[in-house]
């Protein structure tokens, strides 16, 4: 049984612990246990009882109702569900629960029907990067087991390479992207994701990969001159100095336009230096596509 607080639940269904507090209160669908220091602590079944009445709830069912109802009826009300918001967030949810069973195959079953009704752009967009968000904050305080973040990933990775393999784009671009993540950061989702975009578009791409030393980066941007350089930086790690990679950037690529998105842009204030944009929303990165395309 995996353990969640107050806090991760919060996260996960959008719903404030305050509000939870009261709910625990009222009714009785859900039942945290407590620790020895009489702290709140939740099971994997309170955790996923929780998303469906959050899900419910914001769709028009009110909590003494739902309260009421038996699992079976609360099952087929979240079936019943249709308006699109409301799948996208009964999507997000069922693969929220099928990473906490380390239900593999129904994971990927819910990623290809999705797919295939709304394709891989719309999929990622819509489905998975929101249900990455919300997860993230569950590997950063180490609340899920790091097997269970090998096998989100490396399912999602898998559906975006195939989107890649498939991209047939009805006419060409004459401009290069050069796509590499630096060294230490192997969170490569976010960065394939951009490489099936530009494609998609018919804008050619050289793609690196994760964990790339600048030097390996620099050669290969004078031996094949691309228009544009992007990376993507999530983490890395502690050692990590954002200030010196963007100015070491901005001293070896002086004449290169380089494109910076990732969690570590989100706080930073200062202006870049020379010709180094920095990306701070899935926004303003398709923003920067729609102008290149």
């Amino acid at each position: 049984m995996h353990v969640f607080t107050i806090k991760d639940l919060e996260n996960l269904s959008g719903i404030k612990a305050h509000t939870i507090r009261i709910w625990e209160q009222r009714y009785s669908f859900l039942k945290p246990h407590r620790s020895n220091t009489n702290i709140r602590y939740y099971s994997n079944e309170e955790l996923k009882k929780l998303l469906n009445v959050a899900l419910l709830n914001k769709f028009g069912f009110k909590i003494s109702h739902i309260d009421k109802m038996t699992e079976s009826e609360m099952n087929e009300k979240i079936i019943s569900l249709n308006q699109l918001d409301a799948l996208q967030d009964k999507t997000i949810n069922i693969l929220i629960q099928n990473m906490i069973d380390l239900d593999i195959e129904a994971f990927e079953l819910v990623l290809d029907e999705f797919i295939v009704i709304n394709g891989i752009e719309r999929t990622v967009i819509e489905i998975i990067f929101p249900y990455l968000e919300k997860i993230g904050i569950l590997w950063l305080t180490n609340h899920i087991n790091p097997g269970q973040e090998h096998f989100v990933t490396n399912i999602v990775r898998q559906k975006i390479i195939v989107g890649i393999d498939k991209v047939s784009p009805s006419f060409k671009i004459n401009k290069t992207v050069l796509l590499f993540l630096p060294e230490t950061e192997y969170h490569e989702l976010s960065l394939l994701f951009m490489n099936y975009m530009l494609k998609n578009k018919g804008i050619n791409t050289i793609y690196l990969g994760c964990s790339i030393p600048l030097k390996d980066v620099a050669f290969l941007v004078r031996l094949k001159n691309p228009d544009y350089i992007y990376t993507h930086i999530t983490m890395a790690n502690s050692k990590f100095n954002f200030d010196k990679f963007i100015n070491t950037l901005d001293s070896i690529f002086p004449n290169h336009p380089v494109i910076i998105s990732g969690h570590l842009t989100d706080n930073y204030t200062k202006n870049p230096p020379g010709a180094i944009k920095l990306k701070k929303s899935l926004y303003e990165v398709l923003t920067f596509l729609s102008e290149i395309a």
